[in-house]
């Protein structure tokens, strides 16, 4: 079934933090990942064509043999292969909880499907990261093992999304702790995980190593793991799959969502401002940092909007006319949009006059094509109209 109509979409329990609308305005000095064509494109005309109905979808992750793997927050996660969801592959409901913002949060593959990780809050709301292998495309239960944990002082901003990225590390996102106003201020500090963007390499050594090219290792008062901070709860984050771009999809407080961007060739250490600054505006009477990277997008609370949800730069086949762009949707307002990029600049802000109600995440499945995950259950694959 083709969805291009709009719904509304009513606020459900998991607020993943308060902020903002209609996408409006660009940020003064943007900046953008991928680098398009600047000739004429007309519109992208898309739908929404749902696959199938799980329980509470939070996240997805392209699998072995042309699959699509859906965790649900519960603790289970369960493999779309052609147009059902069959049998949970893995189910760890009985160690972690769903109050607040916490539960299943994030899976991903390692290059070559050979290892497979979940980020969940345990029984006691620490964030955890675990792996197992994986072998004929199935997860081999008695070879797992905790890589990394990290203690939550709140139920809210866990973050929680996982990738591997271009340069086969693991990156991890995780809240400033939680509460409301970064009440820790560990953003700024570089001295714990909170508010951060980690990178790891989940191999390299026991539970893990630090890969000697991170941005603070030198550093003896800064944590090894971090890769960029300034971070209110960095929800969803993804790499550009045909450039290697960084795009975060980060949470504001009350009156300014973001999109933060890093180029490929990034070599790490970008502070993107909280709780200094929420978006290019100083939070709670702050002083902008000097080395603060302003978000490639923002947008203002004016419309329905309250929680960006991050996406994905599309690079699939089935819509030409949206290669390229940048697709991301806002818990509450549901609306699918898209991001223009040229020359290192934001072009242009499209709505793509669809709704997935309350979008929760988005997958890069099979082919790099773009699903949409709704907290009411469905699973929705992005296709040309």
């Amino acid at each position: 079934m083709k969805f291009r109509t709009r719904t509304s979409a009513v606020l459900g329990s998991l607020a993943l933090g308060a902020a903002l609308a209609l996408p409006t305005t660009l940020s003064a000095s943007a900046s953008a990942s991928a680098e398009e064509s600047a000739a004429p494109r007309r519109a992208a005309e898309v739908a929404l064509e749902k696959v199938a109905t799980a329980q509470n979808p939070i996240a997805g992750a392209a699998g072995p043999g042309g699959t699509l793997w859906i965790a649900e927050r519960a603790g289970t996660v369960r493999v779309l292969n052609g147009s059902a969801l069959g049998a949970p592959v893995l189910d760890i409901t009985a160690e972690t909880t769903t109050d607040g913002e916490r539960g299943l949060l994030g899976i991903a593959f390692s290059p070559g499907f050979k290892h497979f990780y979940i980020s969940y809050t345990d029984l006691q709301g620490t964030s955890t990261i675990d792996e197992f292998a994986v072998k004929r495309g199935k997860i081999l239960p008695d070879t797992r093992r905790t890589v990394l944990t990290q203690e939550q002082p709140y139920s809210n901003h866990n973050g929680g999304d996982i990738k591997f990225g271009p340069d086969g590390y693991l990156y991890i996102a995780f809240g400033d702790g939680g509460a409301g106003g970064d009440p820790h201020g560990n953003g700024q500090k570089l001295d714990t995980l909170l508010g951060k963007l980690l990178r790891i390499d989940p191999r390299g050594g026991t539970p893990y190593a630090i890969p000697e090219d991170n941005p603070f290792v030198a550093d003896p008062a800064a944590k090894d793991e971090i890769w960029a901070y300034g971070l209110r709860n960095p929800w969803r984050f993804s790499f550009d799959a045909a450039k290697g771009d960084l795009l975060i999809g980060d949470v504001g407080q009350s009156d300014w969502e973001e999109i933060d961007w890093a180029p490929a060739s990034s070599e790490g250490g970008e502070n993107y401002g909280w709780s200094q600054m929420e978006g290019t505006h100083p939070f709670r009477g702050g002083t902008e940092p000097a080395n603060h990277v302003p978000p490639v997008y923002e947008y203002d609370r004016t419309g329905l909007g309250c929680s960006v949800t991050g996406g994905f730069v599309y690079r699939g086949k089935a819509i030409p006319a949206l290669r390229g762009q940048y697709v991301y949707s806002d818990y509450c307002d549901g609306t699918l949009r898209s991001l223009t990029m040229r020359n290192g600049k934001v072009t242009g802000v499209n709505d793509l006059k669809v709704s997935g109600g309350e979008v929760i995440s988005f997958a890069q499945g099979p082919g790099r094509e773009l699903y949409v995950l709704a907290q009411g259950g469905s699973v929705f694959r992005v296709e040309a109209a």
